[in-house]
């Protein structure tokens, strides 16, 4: 784990050495055990190192020689999980090795296999591969996008990293922001496009590759993309125990490791099970929670957790996040995700993180589960309007209308029930963030003249959609979820809030061995009317008691909206929503309609948070580009 960062037609003056120093140097918290530097062959790269593998020969940049000299480079972010066995392979085709690293082993896999080494990898990352012979530069991120890898071309230079700040750092990037970003940001909660919030840089999506060779055009190629495929005759029974073998044999592989491996254990069925399934290979284990604190001595976050930790007979860190120091945190938070993110839990994330980065240097969480087996309620809504489909769609739309009128419950149910899934549903952010009609209220008249005609959330998310042909609709959704929502949202803040402290987070369900089992289970084995992940939960029960396998899902309790109702937090939030970057931006008297109205009982919270934390970041990068030392 680490940070990556470079840049193409580079020299070895002291101008470039300086400019990639200062790239390292902004992102130094993803590597605080080392840093490397190489330019040559036109290419500098440069790495922030933290030592997970290999910790005395794993150094990077990597450079590699085949008998014809330097010609192989690499600076690689992550972790490739079955590189012994990968190394194995490529000895007996006769290649060597100077280090233990999993590193070399990508290189040299890519040496032998070319593209078709991102098949046979088992892992997380992102990395660019220099070939000084042909001057290409190969860059790739993984099938799911758990590393990130953002990149520009400015002035005829490819430049690349881990992070946006480390761009922003090179003299050629003249920082701009995407306003579109932010006009897609107000429906999703994150940001939706593939161009970032800063004008002109990218993200490499996951599942792709690049090709950078001199002047020629990027050459961007998607190498692996999701393929459901249910298979309608396994039993259920077959299924759970496939899911029992497929996690026991994923967290081993994310286990691998030269320095000990921790979980995260919360209340919820996913780090309980993987918390669990890494017990029994490591009864020493150190697991980690936080709660807050105004709801110390009921049933948290942390109660739970501790109970099961004594349970499995492991050890349990636990942290209440007060008021004042989730409040506080909200800059740095912001400064650490380079984009803004409109969830609540990022913050307390960062917390978790925070508290585990000082017993360990990796820990296993439970992202992908959700999207992988079914666990969001929202994946229901098809069995639920089986009820209703019998009604012609005209008399559900009037239906809809009325109840909306009465302001009775039913009206949303009965709404989407008149509707194909991809009209309404784009993402988790359907019902927490903005609508269409309510972003163009909500944004400044001039923003919103300069931006003209928006798309809908709907046409960004129609292409996922038509890969999806042909499934059943909570399949759909889940696919959508994979392509927006798990990368957009979920990733980014899993590893921009691990990386904050130096901690890797390692994502066990989102295993390219455990997708090829979840992409097969027939949908009535995730989901139900009744209950979601069932086979999971069913597997997950073997390894956890009873009622923490079938806990109802919660997602994170983060006690904002009560907060917001305070006088000290609320006048905080008004104070920056009539400040002048909220002027430039958004129709101020539609941000204190929406404090006002939440004050009064109706819940805004979810919408109020989404603009707040844009203005917080913005104020980092745009307005007060020293604090945090933010250049």
């Amino acid at each position: 784990m680490c940070g990556i960062c470079g840049f193409t037609k580079a020299t070895g003056t002291e101008a470039n050495l300086a400019t990639l120093q200062k790239m390292c140097e902004v992102m130094a918290h993803r590597g605080p055990d080392g840093e490397g530097h190489r330019i040559a062959d036109g290419v500098a790269f440069g790495h922030r190192r933290l030592s997970l593998i290999d910790l005395e020969g794993g150094a990077q940049p990597l450079v590699r020689d085949e008998g014809d000299g330097m010609r192989w480079s690499i600076a690689f972010n992550g972790e490739i999980y079955n590189y012994r066995e990968l190394r194995a392979e490529l000895e007996q085709l006769g290649f060597s090795f100077n280090t233990n690293s999993d590193t070399e082993v990508l290189l040299v896999g890519y040496i032998a296999w070319g593209e078709n080494v991102l098949s046979r990898l088992r892992g997380m990352f992102a990395f660019a591969i220099h070939d000084a012979r042909t001057r290409e530069l190969f860059c790739a991120r993984d099938f799911f996008g758990i590393k990130p890898f953002y990149y520009t071309v400015q002035r005829g230079q490819f430049i690349f990293a881990s992070e946006i700040k480390s761009i922003l750092e090179h003299p050629a990037y003249e920082r701009q922001l995407n306003e579109e970003a932010l006009a897609q940001y107000l429906c999703f909660q994150f940001s939706a496009l593939p161009e970032t919030f800063f004008k002109g840089v990218f993200k490499l999506l996951p599942g792709h590759y690049l090709r950078v060779r001199d002047d020629a055009p990027l050459q961007c190629v998607r190498y692996w993309r999701p393929d459901f495929r249910s298979d309608a005759s396994r039993a259920a029974a077959e299924t759970v125990d496939l899911i029992e073998e497929a996690m026991r044999e994923s967290v081993r592989y994310h286990n691998v490791a030269d320095v000990e491996v921790g979980s995260f254990l919360s209340s919820g069925i996913d780090s309980s099970y993987l918390a669990a399934c890494l017990a029994r290979e490591n009864p020493d284990v150190k697991t980690f929670t936080v709660g807050f604190a105004e709801y110390e001595g009921e049933r948290d976050e942390v109660s739970w957790a501790r109970e099961l930790a004594g349970q499995l007979g492991v050890e349990n860190d636990a942290h209440h996040i007060t008021e004042d120091e989730y409040w506080e945190s909200l800059p740095r938070v912001q400064w650490h995700m380079d984009e803004p993110s409109g969830d609540p839990s990022a913050v307390a994330l960062f917390f978790v993180d925070k508290l585990a980065a000082r017993r360990v240097k990796a820990v296993l969480s439970g992202e992908g589960a959700d999207e992988f087996f079914g666990g969001y309620r929202i994946y229901q809504t098809p069995f639920a309007n089986e009820h209703v489909n019998r009604v012609p769609k005209g008399v559900l739309r009037a239906g809809s209308k009325v109840l909306h009128a009465m302001g009775q419950r039913g009206a949303n149910y009965l709404e989407r029930a008149s509707e194909q899934v991809e009209e309404w549903y784009y993402t988790n952010a359907n019902g927490v963030a903005f609508t269409p009609a309510e972003r163009n209220r909500l944004l400044a008249p001039a923003l919103r003249d300069r931006l003209g005609s928006l798309p809908a959330p709907q046409q960004l998310t129609a292409a996922a959609y038509a890969e999806a042909a042909g499934l059943d609709d909570t399949t759909r959704m889940q696919y959508v979820d994979l392509q927006f929502w798990l990368v957009g949202d979920i990733l980014l803040k899993t590893d921009k809030m691990a990386m904050a402290h130096s901690l890797e987070s390692r994502v066990p369900f989102l295993d390219r061995k455990v997708f090829a089992l979840a992409s097969t289970i027939p949908t009535s084995q995730k989901v139900n009317e009744r209950q979601t992940k069932v086979a999971l939960r069913e597997a997950a029960e073997r390894a956890v008691p009873h009622e923490w396998a079938q806990k109802e899902k919660l997602g994170f309790p983060v006690p904002v909206a009560s907060w917001l109702r305070e006088d000290r937090y609320f006048k905080e939030v008004k104070r920056t929503f009539e400040s002048d970057e909220a002027a430039r931006f958004f129709n101020v008297a539609e941000l204190r309609r929406l404090l006002d109205e939440h004050r009064a009982g109706a819940d805004r919270s979810r919408r109020i948070w989404i603009v707040y934390s844009f203005l917080i970041w913005y104020r980092v990068f745009f307005v007060d580009r020293t604090l945090l030392g933010a250049q």
